[in-house]
């Protein structure tokens, strides 16, 4: 049966900038917003745009996301005829796979991609915040006729640089790439998403595979080769929210984000839900002596302290004076009586004990690892 278009979405990156964060887990399956995991956006993306066909490329430290995904149900991807498929590396007649980067990951999985019979594939990232409607940019990418259409927002001049830049011409057709650039030209960004065509980026990859085998990577190698050998290449531009959580600046930057009611991600909002695998947890509880202000906390917590501009994941605690403020506390912390957690992120099943004052700063957040104890700093 012909299928549209068939979602894949990259999560097996390391994630070594979120250190250890992601010392055991897929950064795409970093617990965000209290209740969330970061791969959850790109989930419902997919199911609220209608791309109910998606396959998760992973590698690295993938136990914890595979259980997160399961067969898809909490996104709605587990109908008659649509799937959720986790892709990981294998052996071959050829040896092992590693995946050697984001277009190779795409080549390894010919096999499963064809079995679906796409007529159009889109490339996600499973590390981004953001809302997108993915039918509206294959709406455009029809239009265009476009073999390849990449996603583009603004970005700061100053941020340009870390991003893969592009230039257009008055009808929205990039004509220049440049990945990365050490003195960017512009500040129009790609955002890692990508609708191809897919018999010719199939082509692309066997073809490369058949001779010098260096397409690698979709911004180092086959945006450029594309816009070289003159291929409809279209931008389409994207004006909201989107936060890549590469870092763990960036990573506390969008929790604090969401705590904020009216920004424009808005959990809130009904017409485009953001889907989650909930945990079962008892309603949270809070004792007479906490305070709380400004923050979400979400079942299973026990607060009995101060709690300001933060947020809580499940079975969370905050012993007698304690204080959690403008911090990240994610499932099955403890912060002990009297303990003092400000700019931070603190891991799963961490434990703060009794007074010890974890202090960072708005621009260097303290980390506590999964499993940690501090006793002292």
């Amino acid at each position: 049966m012909k299928n549209e278009m068939l979602a894949m979405i990259l999560a097996g990156g390391q994630g070594s900038r979120l250190g250890k964060l992601t010392r055991e887990t897929a950064k795409p399956a970093v617990p965000f917003g209290g209740r969330y995991r970061i791969i959850d956006f790109a989930l419902s993306n997919c199911a609220n745009s209608n791309v109910f066909d998606v396959g998760v490329v992973t590698q690295y430290q993938p136990l914890e996301l595979n259980e997160h995904i399961g067969k898809g149900a909490s996104w709605g991807l587990d109908r008659q005829n649509t799937s959720v498929q986790i892709l990981q590396p294998y052996s071959s007649i050829d040896g092992d796979q590693w995946f050697k980067g984001t277009a190779n990951a795409i080549y390894q999985n010919l096999a499963y991609i064809d079995s679906k019979n796409p007529e159009f594939v889109l490339i996600l990232s499973g590390d981004h915040i953001y809302k997108m409607n993915y039918d509206k940019m294959l709406e455009e990418h029809k239009k265009n006729d476009a073999d390849l259409t990449v996603a583009v927002l603004e970005v700061p001049m100053e941020e340009a640089s870390r991003f893969g830049i592009m230039a257009t011409d008055e009808e929205n057709r990039i004509v220049e790439f440049q990945e990365k650039p050490e003195h960017p030209k512009g500040n129009l960004a790609s955002m890692g998403i990508y609708i191809f065509s897919w018999k010719k980026l199939r082509h692309y990859l066997v073809d490369d595979q058949a001779k010098e085998g260096y397409m690698l990577d979709f911004g180092k190698h086959v945006i450029p080769a594309y816009i070289e050998n003159k291929e409809r290449v279209y931008a389409f531009g994207f004006k909201g929210y989107w936060k890549d959580v590469g870092t763990i600046e960036s990573l506390w930057e969008a929790n604090m984000d969401f705590i904020n009611p009216n920004h424009e991600l808005d959990i809130r909002d009904e017409s485009w839900p953001v889907y989650t695998k909930s945990v079962v947890a008892p309603p949270q509880f809070i004792k007479e002596s906490a305070v709380i202000s400004r923050s979400l906390v979400v079942d299973g917590c026990s607060i009995n302290g101060t709690v300001e501009s933060s947020i809580l994941s499940p079975f969370v605690n905050v012993g007698k004076g304690a204080i959690v403020r403008n911090s990240v506390v994610l499932p099955g912390a403890q912060i002990k009586d009297g303990a003092v957690v400000e700019y931070a992120i603190v891991g799963e099943g961490a434990i703060i004990k009794d007074n010890v004052r974890i202090v960072g700063q708005e621009n260097n957040i303290e980390v506590i690892g999964y499993r940690e104890v501090v006793v002292e700093v």
